[in-house]
This record gives C-alpha cells, sequence and structure tokens, in this order.
C-alpha cells in the first residue's frame, strides 16, 4: 500500500482545506521518480512471460508447434490452448452470470486478429520473447468481417434498452417546415495510456497477490477470485499509481488471467506487460460508430422533431453498446423524439470503454445536426441552441437538479468573443489562413456509489486516510486528504493517505467521473466521526483536562484542541492523545444503504455495479454541463487544420480543488483535439488487422497541437448530485469538443466533415 504524506504544504495555508488550489501530493513522488507502478516492484525469484497473438482474424489454431521454443535457454513454461488451465466462468461487471462453460485465456477459437493464443515463460524477458518467436501456429482459417463498411457486416442486432421515443417523431419530422437528415461516423479510437497493461502474480498456497494498475481494485480481485475459485479474502491486489487508464483499466483480462495461471504452475512470481502493439488488441477502445440523424424545425430553428438511428460495432465474443443516444435524448427540448440502435458483431476485440463511452460520439452527431441546421434557417448557432434550451429533462420529465449551460454558453462567448463573429463560412481569413468559429455543448450524467473509508487520528497527532479507491492522475491522493483536514482540524501536510489496495476498506470502480463525489463524501462521514471520537474523550476521559466541559464548547483547529469559552489552556492533539494514554482514535464509515449493509451485499456492492443509481433516481435529473467555443485555422491550398483557440465553461458543480479539475478538463479536451483531427484506428481489410498499432502511426495530440486553453468554472454546487455538492468533472470535458471543431471547420471552409477524423484529404 502507499502512503502519500507531504512534508511541506503546496501554497498557502487555506489551499488545505476543499475548495484550496492544493497541489498534488503525489506530484513529488512521480516528479522524482520514487512512485513504483504495478509492474516496477522487485519481487524475489520473478519470472517473465511473454504473450504470442493470432495472424489471422477468424478461424481455428489447429496445432501448436513449442518444440524450438521450449528447447531454448531460460524457458520455464510455453503455454498454449493445449495446456492452459481452464477456469472458471466469472460474473460480468454488473454481477450478471459470465458465459456458459470454462473461460479459456488462451482459446482455440479465433475471433480477432491479436488474440492472445499462447504464451512462453523463461527467466528474462529477453528469452521469453526470443523463445516466443519460435512458436509455429497453424490455423483452420475462416471467413472474417473486417468493419462496418464489410458487405458481410450487415444491420446487426437490435438493443432494445437503447430504444427511446417520445411522441410521433416520424410524423412530426415529415411535417416539419424545415428537414436535415445526414449520417455522422467516428471511427476506432484507442486508450492508448502511457503505462501499458502489465501485471505480477505471486501465489502463496491458495493466495493470491496482484501488482496490476487497476481503475477497480475490489471488481478486478472478484474476476480472479471466480476464475480460480478462491475465496474473495484470498486475493490481494495492489496498485498504488496508475499511468493513466481512461476506462482502460477497470477489469481483468485475458493476458492477467495468463500470468497468474503460469505463477500457479510453475510456483514463481510472473511478470507479463503487454507490449505497446498488443494494447490495441489486448482490450478495446472506443467503437466505431455510424449514426443518422434527421431532424426537422419550423422555419425559425425550433425544433419539431428528432429522428435517430445508430450503430456501433462490438466483437463475435460480447456485445458493448455505445450507447449514441444518450446526449441526443436530452441536450435539447424537443416534443417529438425518436431513438434506435444495432450492435454489428465484427472480428475484433470486444469495445470497452474510452472517456465519456456513449456521451463522445452522441454529441458528436447532435451537435454537428443543430450547427446544420442553425445554417439552415439562417440563425446563429449560439442561438438556435439557445432557443432550443430544454428547461428540465425533455426524457424524464423532472427538474434539473442544475443546469448552468446557459451560464455557460454566457461566459464561453463573452471569454471567446462570440459576438465579433462574421456569420458567412469562408467570411474570416488572414493571409493564406482560413478562420472558422465554431461552438458546441456537452453533457456527462452524475453517477452515484457508495464508498467506504477509515479516517484514523493518530498519536503523534497526525491522521491518516484508507481505502481501496485509487489515483490514477485525477487527484484522488489529494482531495480524500484535504476533506480530512477540513473535518479534523488537522493541517493538511499532517494527513497521510493510503489508497490502491484490496487489503483497504472498500470502493467501488474509478469510472463515470463518479469516484471523487463518492470518495469525498465517505471520507466526509468518518472524519466526522473519528473527529466525534476524539471530542468524547476529551470531554469524557477520566485524564483529559477538558473533562466536564459542556458539549460543543471544543474546537479543533490547526492541530490543537481549544476552548473558547474557558480558562482551559490549549493542548495540542500529540500532546492530548500522550495525556490520556491513546495510541489512535478511528472510524469506518461507508455510504452504503441501510438495507445493503449485510456481507453479501456489501461484497456485491463494491465488486460490482448493482448499486449504482442512474442519474434521474431520486425525483432530479443530475448532470453535468459544458459549452465549448473553438478558432481554426485552416491553410486554404494544403487543407490543414489547427485549433488556434479555444474557451471552455463547464458545470461540474463544486469544484474540490479547482486546479485539479481545471487539468482534468484540459486533459479531456485535448483528448477532443486528438480525436476531431488524428486518431483513427486504421484496419486492412484483407487481414481485419490494426496496421497503425503504434504510437508513431496512431496520432494523439502532443503539445505542438495545443493552444492555450482557457477553462470557465460556472457551477454551484449541487447536494442533490452529492454530499459535498460536485458533479462529474473528468469525462464531461472531451463531450463536445469533436463537434465544436467540426463546425468550425466549415464555418472556415464551407465543408461539412461529417466523418472524423477531420484530414486534410477531406477537405481538398
Amino acid at each position: 500500500m502507499t502512503f502519500i504524506n507531504p512534508k511541506a504544504k503546496h501554497g498557502d495555508a487555506s489551499d488545505g482545506n476543499l475548495g484550496g488550489r492544493l497541489s498534488r501530493l503525489d506530484g513529488p513522488a512521480k516528479i522524482t521518480g520514487s512512485a513504483t507502478y504495478a509492474v516496477e516492484h522487485q519481487i524475489e525469484g520473478l519470472v517473465h512471460a511473454v504473450t504470442v497473438q493470432s495472424t489471422i482474424a477468424a478461424g481455428i489454431v489447429t496445432s501448436v508447434d513449442a518444440k524450438a521454443a521450449e528447447a531454448s535457454p531460460g524457458v520455464l513454461l510455453v503455454l498454449t490452448p493445449d495446456n492452459i488451465m481452464p477456469l472458471k466462468s466469472a460474473t460480468t461487471w454488473a454481477g450478471t452470470p459470465g458465459p456458459e462453460g470454462p473461460f479459456l485465456a488462451l482459446p482455440r477459437i479465433v475471433s480477432f486478429n491479436g488474440q492472445h493464443i499462447a504464451a512462453v515463460v523463461a527467466e528474462t524477458l529477453e528469452q521469453a520473447t526470443a523463445a516466443a518467436a519460435l512458436i509455429r501456429v497453424t490455423y483452420e482459417e475462416k471467413e472474417h468481417v473486417y468493419g462496418l463498411d464489410d458487405p458481410r457486416a450487415g444491420d446487426g442486432v437490435p438493443i432494445e434498452r437503447m430504444t427511446m421515443s417520445r411522441g410521433d417523431a416520424e410524423k412530426a419530422l415529415a411535417e416539419a417546415p424545415v428537414r436535415i437528415e445526414q449520417e455522422y461516423r467516428t471511427p476506432r479510437e484507442y486508450n492508448v495510456a502511457i503505462e501499458p497493461h502489465g501485471i505480477i502474480a505471486q501465489w502463496e498456497g491458495d493466495s493470491l497477490t496482484l501488482w496490476e494498475p487497476s481503475q477497480w481494485i475490489d471488481g478486478m480481485a472478484r474476476s480472479y477470485a471466480e476464475w480460480f475459485d478462491i475465496p474473495f479474502e484470498n486475493v490481494r491486489m495492489i496498485s498504488p499509481y496508475i499511468g493513466g487508464g481512461f476506462g482502460s483499466k477497470a477489469l481483468s483480462l485475458p493476458h492477467g488471467a495468463v500470468a497468474a495461471i503460469a505463477a500457479r504452475m510453475l510456483g514463481k512470481p510472473v511478470k507479463l506487460v503487454v507490449t505497446r502493439p498488443q494494447t490495441f488488441t489486448a482490450y478495446g477502445g472506443r467503437p466505431a460508430t455510424r449514426q443518422t440523424l434527421a431532424l426537422g424545425a419550423t422555419r425559425e430553428g425550433k425544433l419539431l422533431s428528432v429522428v435517430q438511428h445508430g450503430v456501433n460495432e462490438t466483437s463475435m465474443l460480447g456485445v458493448a453498446v455505445e450507447p449514441l443516444g444518450s446526449v441526443t435524448a436530452i441536450m435539447y427540448a424537443v416534443p417529438n423524439f425518436s431513438s434506435r440502435q444495432n450492435v454489428i458483431p465484427l472480428n475484433t476485440v470486444t469495445p470497452g470503454a474510452l472517456r465519456a463511452p456513449g456521451e463522445n460520439p452522441s454529441a458528436f452527431g447532435i451537435e454537428s445536426a443543430i450547427d446544420e441546421l442553425a445554417y439552415e434557417v439562417g440563425i446563429d448557432p449560439l442561438q438556435i441552441r439557445l432557443l432550443n434550451y430544454a428547461e428540465e429533462d425533455p426524457e424524464a420529465k423532472i427538474p434539473w437538479s442544475t443546469r448552468r449551460l446557459r451560464e455557460a454558453f454566457a461566459a464561453g462567448a463573452e471569454a471567446f468573443g462570440w459576438s465579433k463573429r462574421s456569420p458567412a463560412p469562408r467570411s474570416m481569413r488572414e493571409g493564406n489562413q482560413l478562420i472558422g468559429w465554431g461552438v458546441a455543448a456537452g453533457t456527462y450524467p452524475v453517477r452515484r456509489t457508495p464508498g467506504e473509508a477509515l479516517v484514523r487520528i493518530l498519536a503523534d497527532g497526525t491522521a491518516e486516510v484508507a481505502s481501496s479507491s485509487i489515483d490514477m492522475g485525477q487527484g484522488t491522493y489529494t482531495i480524500l486528504a484535504q476533506t480530512a483536514a477540513e473535518v479534523l482540524g488537522i493541517p493538511v501536510d499532517r494527513v497521510r493517505v493510503k489508497l490502491g489496495d484490496s487489503a483497504l476498506p472498500r470502493a467501488p470502480v474509478a469510472g463515470g467521473s463518479q469516484l471523487a463525489n463518492l470518495m469525498t463524501g465517505a471520507v466526509h462521514k468518518a472524519a466526522h466521526a473519528a473527529r466525534d471520537e476524539l471530542i468524547g474523550l476529551a470531554l469524557n476521559h477520566p485524564s483529559s483536562p477538558f473533562l466536564d466541559q459542556q458539549t460543543n464548547t471544543l474546537t479543533i483547529a490547526d492541530g490543537v484542541i481549544s476552548t473558547p469559552r474557558s480558562e482551559k489552556p490549549n493542548i495540542s492533539i500529540a500532546d492530548f492523545m500522550s495525556v490520556i494514554g491513546q495510541e489512535k482514535v478511528e472510524a469506518l464509515r461507508d455510504t452504503l444503504p441501510e438495507d445493503k449493509k449485510n456481507t453479501q451485499d456489501r461484497y456485491n456492492n463494491f465488486t460490482t455495479m448493482m448499486t449504482m443509481k442512474p442519474p434521474t433516481e431520486g425525483g432530479y435529473s443530475l448532470h453535468s454541463w459544458c459549452a465549448h467555443f473553438v478558432e481554426v485555422r485552416v491553410d486554404a491550398d494544403f487543407g490543414t487544420v489547427r485549433v488556434s483557440r479555444m474557451v471552455s465553461a463547464l458545470d461540474s458543480g463544486r469544484l474540490y480543488n479547482p486546479k485539479l479539475a481545471e487539468s482534468q478538463w484540459r486533459g479531456g479536451i485535448i483528448m477532443g483535439i486528438g480525436q476531431a483531427l488524428l486518431e483513427e484506428g486504421v484496419v486492412d481489410p484483407r487481414y481485419a488487422r490494426v496496421i497503425n498499432n503504434n504510437l508513431g502511426d496512431y496520432l494523439v495530440a502532443t503539445n505542438a497541437d495545443i493552444p492555450d486553453l482557457q477553462v470557465i468554472s460556472v457551477g454551484i454546487p449541487d447536494h442533490h448530485a452529492s454530499v459535498l455538492g460536485g458533479k462529474a468533472v473528468g469525462e464531461l470535458p472531451i463531450v463536445g469538443v469533436a463537434p465544436a471543431i467540426a463546425n468550425a471547420v466549415f464555418h472556415a471552409t464551407g465543408k461539412r466533415i461529417r466523418d472524423l477524423p477531420i484530414t486534410l484529404d477531406k477537405l481538398l
């Protein structure tokens, strides 16, 4: 487990409380290199595993010739479909039963190009890598489906839960004075975290210890326990630092099972790190999507109807849904709405979560379409959004908890200078640069799951906060220290935070932009309980200098207990603990509903998503909101696009640490710029193989691509959304960036690009 305890405060004293701009407490460890990531742990007797991937997209492994590999220097074990240990099927992230039959980490049936089909374990990484190259695999190859445009792909399978309808959308569309209908597409996108996936697995009897980057320690530990049919308590997962995840490190994956199997078979700790090319197939990123949007409106631009039909790719092995109606259904006040969605099975790895899954491509469609409607009816793109502003949730028919989108539009437009915009496409120019201004909105729901935390006040006057929740860069260490410091009255540099270990109190997934809200709530509750116990000791302990003082007469500030209303001397917490002979005061608290506190419910709550509340539960619709204003410059001759200026105004409720929230916002916006202009998984139709599976060819935004990003908070505390008033932060800012850029490109060039990314070949 990892302790975070700053030796010196960052900024002034007020930064230590919630709302302060305290720098990240884990920052020095990461900058100096003292932060130990999962696969950097030094374990005695460690050996190394390397996986072998399929070179076909569909078929059957008929034989694996491993003789040369087995005879190679240092090789300890070669795993193939013939000798891999079958594991029990594990339940899904939702707590539902997994696939029937055993789970095979190295299956004989090949469903996608790049699938793990063999593994070599050797004394060194170099020996394992060399031996893996000697393995010869024979296949019975079958016909494959490479992508959504493959003629064999078909129309896919309807997803009933994604069907939404209100009013008579088709009739209203047919009768609308103004109609537009277009198709919008997004390609495969990949998480490409700086830290590749990897694992160290070690067995001691029937107990398994795993060092693995994890966004969900308890959920992943559950999978390993079920795979190997051992008690949940026998799995310890350790993940103190994570080098990015963006949704990709929340579930246990086949390569992790391979490492754990090899470790059990050999009786040695096994390390397996996925190579950078393998990160494109070891797990799935955002699936390619296609959606048709038809908008009907009055001649003044008032929406009458929206009809949407979308599809996303999934794998032959499972169903992954990218909810394309999630933003479309709620962004605007439209009385008639219809949305349907299919998934199309392809020979690809099962897609997974990538920052704002669903909301991201959904916003690209509706925010591009509403912009097209604005030009069709001759109204300013910002004004058409205000004209169709939804004063309540149009789908759930309930009030918003808070919706500061109107304020976001106003603040963003003022800071950007939107009123100076020339309306006509190609009307703004500087030399050879065509200048375009675009706007788009975004939203992300508030997801709520209970959390658990331990807060401990120690004899030396310091405090500890402990939880199995994680910090993958969003600032968990820092805001939890600030939460405890504020409640306990202890300077933040006297608070230690322990995270990333399944031996600590339980926490749900760090995903869906929920962790900050749920864990500050749990720590706040536990810290109050610990503080109350400390004050109780001060009032009642026979050795206390405050014995027999009245309740509510004691205060704790800066680590000192005092009685403003009496002549009693002030005393530090450390001296008080010494006087009464107390080693610690601690409180373990959770935010579970009272009917979910029994052992099985607690287990299911923290290891599945069974108790996650929908954003409309409780009579209010809970969402964060944003508005992006973008300036692009397009070279008139070459069609190259640069984002030259950007202002984003965001409503994430109360910000527990504005410095860290702004960092998260900028990070999401940068990913959105990459999505709009650069990112695209390129698939060779002949082999259904990802051919740009490296950071040289799969392009992500770098410093040279990003202008100064101005972010503005317009949020107010929302106590319907969370105990302390915060709403979603991390996933919100990417939503709406791509359509804002596409809209700006149209304004600059007069060419509407509906198929991401926006590349020069599409503009010329």
